[in-house]
């Protein structure tokens, strides 16, 4: 025993000496890091401040070359007043309108009163247009007109529009934000700024559509993406994880409100949400605060727009309720094994389709809601659901920014790199998050015990995992519907560039095929950005400053030539009947009253555009009469260009249309249906040309040149 002792007195003075010679070693180990930790602070710091200032840089430049093209396309600081407004095409015209009504309001209350109590956007009938359209920034630009001292050095057509080109500018910052977040190297956020550059034309159309609603909403969108981005890094603190869900609500508020079609675009990005949250791919808390934002946002605008019908009735509403109801009702989801988990996941998703076409229904039926209704008969009829005669949907189907993404699209996506590096990087994460996925239901035990999220052989981080579904549905949006592109191209600048500088992409290729090291790894990862850099720079610099070189002048005589004459020739308080895409510069350049505009989401202005489009379809002239007349038509304005239309393939233009609509046979080499009769009249738009009766009974022509005939409509019944 005392030898036992003895050796054991001597083993503990032995381990003594050990522990405190460790000791001393670890004192002199934390001591050199300090100095190490130090120095790497200072580095970060000055790669922060850095990559800020680069990303201020990429913004403000994108803006001033957008900017710059504007002015060079039309020579905007050079044409006249009414040329300025007659450029703002189609729907652009009708939204700037409201800017210019309210500055030209005697005070801010009587221009709001205006806009609440409108009756020259639809004639015959008073419109809440804050609850119609989205037009709250028209408001807010105005009001910060009228108080800012700029009004003796910026007219109001600059300040709208370079309000709109600074917005570019949060744009680029927030991709930049975006791919820097994710890959964690601002080098990545200047290689996703200069291919959105350099793609500009699938990446943006701001410089030729400045009021579009788009132009708005996507920069807040691009925004709220980076604040999600932030919002799902793992391990945030407290503090952090609330900023950044402020910073989701606020973004999806400004985004929503700025956009007719934020609720689609919002329900994509829940769809998104609830699938990695059904593959255990991102916290399901973190989801549900998702949820709550984007519906606490939706409904703040409800408010603001005076309980808009097409937001109550939207389907995005419906669905995150039913999520958050199906996931209070099936509290053990995601326990059991591979085939157990997979059979909760399909009844699940059951589950929430069935809630959400049952609530949607109820919520519609509740409040007589239609006002969506042709967008559903659009997607039924696209996607081969039957065809349709219905003119709404028609009017859709057959614009090409309706139709399927063109292939020259990947030649010039191609052409900068971009769709090359954005497919190697999409295989890649895919096969991670598939990999992940497969791991995460076959494991859900151990996922449970540890709390973690796609930790398996292959893992994929949430905030990763969310940007590549992200990207998933809206290329798949993008490629069916070609006017949703500039939601996709975007981000696909964000995940090509995040991937060619994230060190999981490399390690994860590099290890499959047997030649990872971490020096390798890291030559990898800034090599291949900054030779693709190098050769975007090289090759496309050229053509961006011949692009910034060339000049050209706005140029539409006929159009102002019947601006000046409805202006000097007819009374204020004229209603005008004609196209959408007329109608709305009509109101912009002479305030005019119109019959119909372009802002299609309401039900009852579908049906009057149809009706005052029978001026191009095969009707008697009391007929066309009477339905003008009905509206409180003054005078109608006729297009040769819709007349004669060749622009669209037979089937497709407007009068074939109409004449399909009202089940008569089309003109010209077209198959028609054997149902379809011969029309008993003569189309209208051609007959009345030559002045025979009874046209002239009902129509006197006041104003033509070469492309517009404009007639007064007489009173008689």
């Amino acid at each position: 025993m005392t030898s036992i002792r003895q050796r054991k007195g001597i083993k503990n003075a032995e381990v003594s000496e050990d522990y405190a010679a460790q000791e001393e070693n670890v004192k002199l180990e934390h001591k050199l890091p300090s100095e190490g930790c130090a120095s790497r602070r200072l580095w970060k710091a000055l790669s922060f401040t850095l990559g800020g200032t680069i990303a201020l840089c990429a913004g403000l430049l994108t803006s001033v070359y957008l900017a710059t093209l504007h002015e060079n396309d039309l020579w905007f600081s050079n044409i006249k007043e009414v040329e300025r407004e007659i450029s703002f095409r189609t729907e652009c015209g009708l939204y700037y309108s409201y800017y210019k009504q309210m500055l030209q309001a005697p005070t801010v209350m009587q221009g709001l009163h205006g806009l609440m109590y409108d009756n020259k956007t639809e004639s015959m009938r008073t419109i809440n247009l804050l609850q119609r359209m989205n037009i709250y920034q028209e408001v807010f630009l105005s009001i910060l007109y009228r108080v800012l001292p700029i009004q003796k050095y910026l007219e109001p057509v600059y300040f709208y529009i370079y309000t709109l080109f600074g917005l570019q500018a949060i744009y680029v910052a927030a991709l930049y934000t975006t791919s820097w977040l994710l890959s964690g190297t601002w080098l990545s956020g200047l290689l996703a700024a200069s291919w959105y550059v350099t793609n500009r034309i699938d990446t943006t159309r701001v410089e030729f559509t400045v009021p579009l609603r788009e132009n708005w909403a996507l920069p807040f969108f691009a925004v709220q993406i980076a604040a999600v981005t932030y919002f799902l890094r793992p391990n945030l603190q407290p503090l952090s994880e609330r900023l950044a869900l402020l910073a989701v609500f606020v973004s999806t508020f400004l985004f929503s409100l700025t956009w007719q079609f934020n609720q689609f675009v919002v329900l994509l990005q829940a769809l998104v949400l609830f699938t990695l949250d059904s593959l255990d791919l991102l916290p399901a808390l973190k989801a549900s605060r998702l949820y709550g934002v984007q519906i606490a946002g939706l409904l703040l605008v409800c408010a603001l727009q005076f309980l808009n019908s097409m937001i109550l009735g939207s389907l995005l509403i419906s669905f995150n309720l039913s999520v958050l109801t199906a996931r209070r009702l099936q509290k053990n989801l995601k326990t059991g094994n591979f085939l157990n988990r997979l059979g909760k996941l399909l009844l699940h998703l059951f589950v929430v389709l069935c809630l959400t076409l049952f609530l949607n229904n109820i919520i519609k039926k509740t409040l007589n809601l239609k006002s969506d209704e042709h967008i559903f008969k659009f997607l039924k009829a696209k996607f081969g659901f039957g065809a349709t005669r219905d003119f709404d949907a028609n009017l859709y189907l057959c614009e090409e920014a309706f139709g399927l993404l063109p292939l020259d699209t990947f030649e010039r996506l191609s052409d900068t790199l971009l769709f090359y590096a954005y497919m190697f990087v999409l295989c890649i994460t895919a096969s991670a998050a598939l990999a992940g996925a497969l791991h995460n239901l076959s494991d859900s035990a151990s996922q449970q015990s540890t709390g973690s999220v796609g930790k398996g052989a292959v893992s994929l981080k949430p905030d990763a995992a969310y940007n590549l579904a992200h990207t998933v549905l809206f290329g798949l949006l993008a490629l069916s519907t070609m006017r949703m592109k500039y939601l996709w191209t975007s981000h696909m600048c964000v995940f090509a560039s995040f991937g060619l500088c994230s060190p999981e992409t490399w390690e994860l290729l590099l290890k499959a095929v047997r030649l990872y090291n971490p020096k390798r790894l890291c030559v990898m990862r800034f090599s291949v950005p900054m030779l693709t850099l190098l050769y975007v720079s090289y090759k496309f610099w050229p053509g961006v400053m011949a692009e910034l070189s060339e000049l050209r002048e706005f140029y539409d005589p006929d159009t102002v030539e019947l601006m000046n004459w409805i202006n000097s020739n007819t009374p204020r308080t004229a209603v005008f009947a004609g196209s959408m895409q007329l109608l709305a510069g009509v109101k912009l350049c002479t305030g005019r009253t119109l019959t119909n505009h372009p802002h299609f989401e309401d039900s009852s202005l579908r049906e009057r555009t149809k009706a005052v489009y029978q001026i191009y379809a095969k009707r008697p002239a009391e007929h066309v009469h009477a339905l003008l007349r009905s509206f409180g038509t003054d005078y109608v304005i006729l297009e040769d260009s819709i007349c004669y239309e060749r622009r669209h393939r037979p089937g497709c233009r407007l009068r074939d249309l109409l004449d399909l609509a009202n089940g008569h046979m089309m003109d010209g080499p077209v198959q028609n249906d054997p149902d379809l009769k011969l029309a008993d009249h003569p189309r209208f738009c051609e007959e009345i040309k030559r002045d025979l009766p009874p046209y002239t009974t009902f129509f006197t022509r006041v104003f033509r040149n070469k492309t517009f005939h404009v007639y007064k409509l007489s009173r008689n019944k």
